[in-house]
């Protein structure tokens, strides 16, 4: 693919935003210390400033994909890591922060389109996802002056429109089939769903995995004419049915014909993102202690050089013509849990910034605890389980003593960073302190009447 010459206009733009990309990669790299709220806004006011002065030259037009040049290739990335490190410092209410969540929604809607297999409840979840990012994109009440361009939001409402329309099309494909196909419908997206998860078992699968997938295809085949020719000429839904089945039939065949000897194009492909796969697995059970956001950009950025290696839909071979090598419907499978991975990471993220996240943990922890003491009573040393029987006071003294070492670490009701800074957040981790004490009090208040 041939790459758009960059007028000399626009030459000290780039040079200006690949050194803002490179401090925000620094800032990346620093896991000894917490990205500061200060650094970060002027960095994004850095890069603001350059995307002005990228209108000018383009006469307003920024996004267009005829001025497309590798200064938007830059672009991207800074606001990629802009918009995580937002996260990072707990503003994302604020619409700088949504741009990664956008791109990586929009990513994972085109492999749902692409593969044609969803389910209400996917759809659902990324629905509720884009209602909650167009909340803060079109804020009302948002502080910016009237005739300040704002071009990253120009942006940003493109991408959520074009998401938006992306969803509504799945969603309207699911919710008009008719009701006499819809039992068959839910069987085919059950059948996919049992099939990817054999197809991105670790230790592999064999074609003897993929021959009951087949046969059930065409049980299912055969319901589906008998259904067809009882049923009323309006219903709708028929065209997706016969749709889901040949998509289904093809991605067996390829997965069989994949076990005997995956394509030797696609088996360094396949291995990569087995291996990403694997990492975003492990970040998802461990996330909330160990995931810093901008960790997940690495992630995005090798998803993206993968996706740049399709053709028209397909992953071709280069030294054979470019025909379509087997292999296809395990790399579809893959890439789409990866996105659908780091989408739900980055919808889980709350509003606090790292400097203070490990007390929002911690508190976060305490308040699970105490709830399984009021459900279930004490802790047993012995299983570590909760058994009911009676909570003695002292049972108590550990949160006592844990809620009592947090509250220390404020100053006049604020928790501030190593650097005198108030960090984003204390509203969440006040009110589950206070949560904490609630429930530590009536605990208490229970015993001493339960003794009385």
């Amino acid at each position: 693919m041939s790459v758009a010459p960059i007028p000399m206009e626009e030459a000290p733009i780039l040079e200006k935003l690949i050194s803002i990309r490179h401090r925000l990669s620094a800032l990346k790299k620093d896991r000894d210390s917490y990205p500061k709220a200060d650094t970060i806004i002027s960095l994004y006011e850095e890069a603001e400033q350059q995307v002005e002065l990228l209108a000018n030259c383009r006469s307003g037009d920024v996004w267009s994909s005829k001025n497309r040049n590798r200064v938007n290739d830059v672009l991207d990335d800074v606001m990629s890591l802009l918009s995580l490190f937002f996260m990072s410092i707990g503003r994302n209410r604020e619409y700088p922060a949504v741009y990664a969540q956008l791109v990586t929604v929009e990513r994972y809607l085109e492999q749902l389109t692409q593969m044609g297999i969803y389910t209400d409840r996917v759809l659902v979840e990324i629905e509720d996802r884009l209602t909650d990012i167009g909340s803060i994109i079109y804020d009302e009440h948002r502080d910016q002056p009237e005739d300040h361009p704002t071009y990253f939001l120009d942006l940003l409402k493109k991408k959520y429109t074009k998401s938006k329309d992306a969803l509504d099309s799945l969603l309207s494909t699911i919710r008009e089939v008719s009701p006499e196909l819809k039992p068959l419908q839910d069987d085919l997206v059950e059948l996919r769903r049992q099939l990817s998860m054999v197809a991105q078992r670790p230790c592999g699968f064999k074609a003897s995995d993929i021959y009951p997938f087949q046969e059930k295809l065409r049980q299912i085949d055969s319901l589906k004419t008998n259904l067809f020719q009882n049923a009323a000429p309006s219903s709708k839904g028929q065209e997706l049915i016969v749709g889901l089945l040949e998509q289904l039939y093809e991605e067996t065949h390829d997965l069989i014909a994949s076990t005997d000897n995956i394509s030797d194009s696609l088996k360094p492909i396949a291995d990569r993102l087995k291996v990403i796969k694997g990492q975003l697995e492990r970040l998802a059970l461990t996330h909330r202690w160990t995931l810093r956001e901008t960790d997940l950009y690495t992630f995005q950025l090798q998803l993206q050089e993968i996706e740049k290696l399709r053709h028209n839909g397909k992953f071709r071979d280069p030294n054979a013509d470019q025909e379509v090598p087997d292999g296809q419907a395990l790399i579809n499978f893959l890439l789409r849990n990866c996105y659908r991975l780091i989408t739900k990471m980055l919808s889980e993220n709350v509003p606090v910034s790292e400097a203070i996240m490990p007390i929002h943990n911690q508190l976060s922890t305490v308040r699970r605890c105490l709830l399984e003491v009021i459900k279930w009573g004490k802790p047993d040393s012995g299983t570590n389980f909760y058994i009911a029987v009676d909570t003695a006071p002292r049972d108590l003294y550990p949160y006592q003593l844990k809620l009592a070492s947090i509250d220390n670490m404020r100053k006049n009701g604020i928790f501030y960073d190593d650097e005198g800074n108030i960090p984003e957040g204390q509203a969440i981790c006040i009110a589950l302190l206070n949560e904490c004490y609630d429930m530590l009090h009536d605990l208490m208040a229970a015993i001493d009447d339960g003794g009385s």
